[in-house]
């Protein structure tokens, strides 16, 4: 933390001002604090701790002023009073530019009451490392209009509104919220059974049911059931873990990963076997050796189902087979024939689950693509104008979220086996090209911003219509400029954002064609959004068509003879073409979508084998979407891989560190020297990574990851579950009771990530024991009907296992839909299988019972051991995201801002930013999923109240949205020119530092507080403030060298003896006509560079509020209470 000291100082003679205030000085690292001037009066100063007073030298005047760490620049005169009044005057007779405008007033505002002092009397910190920072008594908010604003960024504003998605459907989820709406709970499962995907979803559980159903009725034979062999009820077993119900390339995948995990765990297994009986010590011994093998490929296997979630089948099946083969009917004798009984049902439920998947409307895999697809230019379609200011904000989240789908859709359609007419490198290109339109449409205002709305426009806007805008300004009557420019953009704009929509529908309704699923999107397109009566061709035609048109209207708007080439005081023209631009801009994106879809629509090779094409080593931490859903803990899991990307790609930019030539040495011999050093905790930079020690290191810190932590657990409790197999005192009762069944629980229910809560543990609770009762029920129905048992049991199957195998693989709880499915076919086949005995009650509570132990076990030793606690990983994640904004921060400043001469920003720098922000939106919109988890855990002490974690994440992705709009603003001027006067670059460096630095020093603090849950201080450095002294130095340099400017052209004028401006009117014009165009953007993309960095402060005041409300505020100072150190929470106070 840095540390601050002030020390008074005597007033030099002259006078300083009696309640001036000095900057203070800030060091970054563990250096000694240092002295810094103060004022004379300390009393009249707020928010600042007295410290003891260095004693002067006393052979120095009266007049001077104590320096301290300050020293004063070498260009500055040594009368500080006379600088400081000559800088004032300098900056009271610029004129506004237009950056300054609205940047004052905004900060005018965020400084309102407070007496800021932004002169620093010609003192500044010259040490490199160190910067200046002021405290002020920290900006008072009203708490009312806060919290409305918290509850307004809420994905649902009313927290106990019903919260459910229509993607999938919670049966047995009923919470209090739906008992106070039925029928909005109604008119969701109306809207859920009806939807666009109701016969798709249908379809793919009918193939699991049939799929399922067949191997039961195998098992119900005679003849069949007595070839299969005593465990017959595999095959039924093997049929629901890898269920028909997916496309052919994910049921192929795991056709081979299940039987290839079978055949590791039976082999693992059956050589266990052999070596405890293969010598008679052996068999004295053989629970030990059992044991030992069990363990050891135990840790293995829950090892690699964390690391390579790719053999997620494979590690399952595996578990499977090692514990059938070392648990189940356990003595030092053993029959061979126990791993036939096992393996032969497994491979022919795998071959039913094959055949069904090909034979029964088989999915290719272009679907859920082409779902995606249409998702994305959905979004797209919704957020272009016209939108007002209301909806924005939800439409610019959802391209967000859907820009993460698309990513995720074209990964999952790359690495399977698809039989589509898409080749996968044209869905990459297609996708790059739907991701640059959605940049584009990301970076367009609100067109009310604009022009004003009249009543209220349709949710989508027809095609052929009325007028969409009539001109208007922010405030008041619209200016003459603006007047100008709506007489000539507006009909032109018009034409141009109705071509676009006209565009996306045409691409939109294409694909879906192409996909296969148009027919059934038009049925449920209410906002007509496939019904586009234009091809794609004649789109094209149409928005080439209104492009050039567009830019005729603006070259003729720009050779106006009243418009103006400077709009500093009219920031209704610059709002104005802050959104032409874009929309310009998202013409050219949309117009190259247009032209790749015309591509792909005339491809007439139809439909084509695609092999998986995405990289194999990438491949292993993935997999496709049935298995990530069969494995539960969906949200959780893309969560974290998408936090282990963003730390990757953050970790790569911060070992990139910049070190600037000291500010000492010679000015010819300042030059950024960029260095990649490694990071502090591997060791000192240029550690050689290949060393051994560097990849013992490596093994040793991958070992205390959760990948190992779950290992550990899975294999500790599965250990102690088993030990009564292996004696000889309990090993009777456990082969009879079947109670292997107990660890296979404990390993389906355990989870790398979530360990459930207590509405799950309920849930899967009942679901066990109610496959145990319903079994016994169907079979004691059954032999009270005597010769129809087969029958009865088939019927009760169907009644029980339909909503069983739904919960499993379509809704979002599919463990507790997996457990009781098991349960029910467990007990069940074998009651049928031993004809009931040794009775009917005895089996079925006693396996039950199994499965309901294992399930308790499993998730209590989640809660226990290294728990996942959704709202503790989102307090750490929001600390993440704020430690992303400030690298981010500093790599734009870096790289887009203030960069040396040659070192401009290209296209790979671009292209490098772009994919940054891809995965920072990723990160925002799986935080917001992770927010959603928290409202189902458990917690004692009060429900989880996620209101100002909401506006935490809504302010961080503003302040992110802020940083995209700086550099993509930057791209259009160059922000920071090098003057002809070296001198007038050094008068800036100063407050440039202090307003980069002072952001993000808050950040950082913001960011730590979050991270160890920790109060904020009361006193932070004021942004705001230095955001102020930095415009005011930029009016004084800039008034200063337009000054000299105009000096040098006069005398330049005299000496060549040219004739004044005035006299040479046609020479004027042209170069009047030849810059008008390239000035009008470097002031437009300047205002609105400005703007979003002074938004940017105003954004950090808000980060700091939430941020106290959620951690607590801890200040010093004298309070009302008397008090002189405090802890403030929220709602609350406590005092130390």
């Amino acid at each position: 933390m840095a540390e601050k000291t002030r020390s008074t100082a005597d007033e030099p003679s002259g006078g300083l001002g009696q309640h001036a205030e000095m900057p203070t000085t800030v060091k970054f690292g563990n250096n000694r604090s240092t002295e810094v001037p103060e004022s004379h009066d300390t009393a009249q100063v707020t928010g600042h701790v007295e410290m003891d007073v260095p004693e002067l030298d006393h052979h120095r005047q009266v007049s001077q002023v104590y320096l301290g760490s300050f020293a004063r620049p070498a260009n500055s005169s040594r009368n500080s009073l006379e600088v400081s009044v000559k800088a004032a005057s300098a900056r009271d007779s610029a004129a506004p530019s237009p950056r300054a405008s609205l940047s004052h007033l905004q900060l005018e505002h965020l400084l309102e009451g407070i007496d800021v002092e932004t002169d620093s009397y010609g003192l500044e910190e010259l040490r490199d490392g160190f910067f200046d920072a002021s405290f002020y008594t920290p900006e008072h908010f009203d708490r009312d209009d806060m919290l409305a604003k918290a509850k307004a960024s809420l994905p649902d504003c009313d927290p106990d509104k019903i919260v459910l998605t229509h993607s999938r459907l919670d049966i047995g989820f009923a919470p209090n919220s739906i008992r106070q709406h039925p029928k909005e709970y109604i008119r969701f499962l109306y809207r859920h059974m009806v939807d666009r995907n109701g016969s798709f979803r249908y379809t793919q559980f009918i193939k699991s049911f049939l799929s399922f159903f067949i191997a039961y009725i195998i098992c119900l034979i005679p003849t069949s059931r007595d070839w299969l062999g005593r465990y017959n009820y595999v095959i039924a077993l093997s049929a629901i873990i890898n269920h028909s119900g997916r496309p052919i390339g994910s049921q192929i995948d795991g056709f081979f990963l299940t039987i290839f995990g079978s055949a590791a765990g039976l082999a693992w297994g059956s050589l266990a076997l052999y070596v405890s009986t293969s010598t008679p010590d052996a068999k004295s011994g053989y629970g030990g050796i059992l044991a030992t093998f069990l363990i050891l490929f135990t840790a293995i296997i829950g090892w690699l189902r964390c690391v390579y979630i790719r053999f997620y089948q494979a590690v399952i099946c595996a578990g499977f087979a090692i514990f059938y083969t070392c648990l189940a009917s356990t003595s030092e004798n053993v029959s061979w024939r126990k791993i036939s009984d096992y393996a032969i049902p497994f491979v022919l439920g795998q071959a039913v689950c094959l055949i069904i998947a090909f034979g029964v409307s088989p999915s290719t895999g272009t679907r859920p693509l082409g779902v995606a697809l249409h998702d994305s230019l959905q979004a797209i379609q919704d957020a272009l104008p016209p939108c007002n200011e209301s909806s924005a904000k939800r439409q610019a989240q959802d391209v967000a979220k859907q820009f993460v789908n698309l990513s995720q859709a074209v990964r999952d359609f790359t690495i399977e086996l698809t039989i589509s007419p898409y080749d996968p490198e044209d869905i990459r290109q297609l996708r790059n090209r739907i991701q640059a339109v959605m940049r584009a449409v990301l970076s367009l205002k609100p067109a009310d911003h604009v022009f004003k709305q009249t009543g209220n426009p349709p949710q989508r806007p027809p095609v052929d219509g009325v007028e969409w805008w009539q001109p208007g300004t922010i405030e008041g009557e619209p200016s003459a400029v603006v007047s100008l420019v709506s007489e000539y953009m507006q009909a032109p704009a018009e034409k141009l954002a109705r071509a676009l929509l006209n565009a996306v529908q045409s691409t939109n309704s294409m694909l879906c064609g192409k996909s296969g699923i148009g027919a059934t999107f038009r049925l449920h397109d209410r906002h007509n959004s496939l019904r586009s009566t234009s091809t794609l061709q004649d789109a094209l035609v149409e928005l080439m068509t209104m492009t050039t048109r567009y830019d005729n209207s603006d070259q003729a708007l720009m050779e106006h003879q009243d418009m103006p080439s400077d709009y500093s005081d009219n920031p209704a023209a610059l709002e104005t073409f802050l959104f032409l631009h874009p929309l310009r801009q998202t013409a050219d994106k949309v117009e190259t979508l247009l032209q790749y879809a015309l591509k792909m629509q005339e491809d007439k090779k139809g439909m084509r084998i695609n092999l998986p094409s995405y990289p194999f080593l990438k491949s292993l931490s993935r997999s496709n979407a049935q298995v990530r859903h069969d494995r539960g803990g969906l949200t959780a899991g893309f969560y974290f891989r998408s936090k282990a990307l963003l730390d990757k790609t953050m970790e790569d930019m911060t070992t990139l560190t910049y070190k600037p030539a000291s500010r000492h040495v010679a000015h010819d011999h300042q030059k950024k020297s960029k260095s990649r050093q490694a990071s502090q905790d591997v060791g000192e930079p240029g550690t050689d990574r290949r060393q051994l020690r560097y990849q013992i290191w490596l093994l040793v810190h991958r070992l205390q990851n959760f990948e190992s932590r779950f290992a550990l657990k899975v294999t500790l409790l599965i250990g102690l579950i088993s030990i009564p197999a292996w004696l000889p005192q309990s090993c009777e009762w456990w082969n009879t009771s079947e109670c292997w069944w107990a660890v296979v629980t404990v390993w389906i229910m355990m989870h790398p990530r979530v360990g459930g809560n207590l509405q799950d543990l309920f849930m899967r609770v009942m679901c066990a024991a109610s496959g145990g009762i319903w079994a016994g029920l169907a079979y004691a129905a059954g032999v009270a009907a005597g010769r129809g048992l087969p029958y009865i049991l088939a019927l009760f199957t169907v009644l029980f296992m339909i909503p069983m195998l739904y919960r499993f693989t379509q809704s979002s709880h599919p463990r507790s839909g997996f457990i009781g499915s098991i349960s029910y076919v467990v007990v069940s086949l074998e009651l049928y299988t031993n004809q009931g005995r040794p009775s009917i009650v005895e089996v079925a509570w006693t396996r039950g019972l199994a499965f309901v132990v294992g399930t308790i076990a499993a998730v209590i030793v989640n809660w226990i051991l290294w728990p996942f606690i959704a709202r503790h990983e989102l307090r750490k994640s929001l600390s993440l995201m704020l430690l992303h904004s400030a690298v981010l921060y500093r790599s734009v400043v870096a790289k887009y801002i203030y960069y040396a001469a040659g070192n401009e920003p290209g296209p790979e720098d671009v292209v490098r930013s772009e994919m940054l922000e891809g995965r920072l939106r990723e990160g925002f919109v799986r935080i917001r999923q992770l927010m959603e988890l928290t409202r189902h855990e458990i917690r004692i002490r009060a429900p989880f109240d996620i209101t100002h974690y909401s506006a935490l994440i809504d302010a961080s992705e503003r302040f992110f949205e802020r940083l995209v709009e700086v550099r993509q603003s930057s791209l259009y001027f160059q922000p920071f020119q090098p003057t002809r006067q070296p001198g007038m670059t050094e008068k800036l460096f100063g407050v440039r530092r202090d307003a980069v630095a002072s952001i993000l020093m808050n950040l950082y603090i913001l960011a730590g507080a979050l991270r160890a849950n920790r109060p904020v201080p009361r006193y932070t450095p004021s942004s705001a403030e230095a955001r102020k002294r930095l415009l005011d130095k930029m009016d004084e340099v800039e008034a200063e060298q337009k000054a000299k400017d105009k000096a040098e052209s006069e005398a330049k004028q005299r000496r060549e003896g040219k004739a004044p401006k005035g006299q040479r009117p046609r020479a004027r014009t042209v170069e009047k006509a030849r810059d008008k165009e390239v000035r009008r953007w470097v002031d437009v993309y300047r205002f609105a560079y400005s703007t979003a960095l002074t938004d940017i402060v105003g954004i950090l005041q808000e980060l700091k509020f939430y941020t106290k409300e959620v951690t607590g505020e801890f200040g010093f100072g004298p309070t009302e209470g008397g008090d002189f150190f405090t802890i403030k929470g929220v709602g609350h106070e406590v005092k130390d």
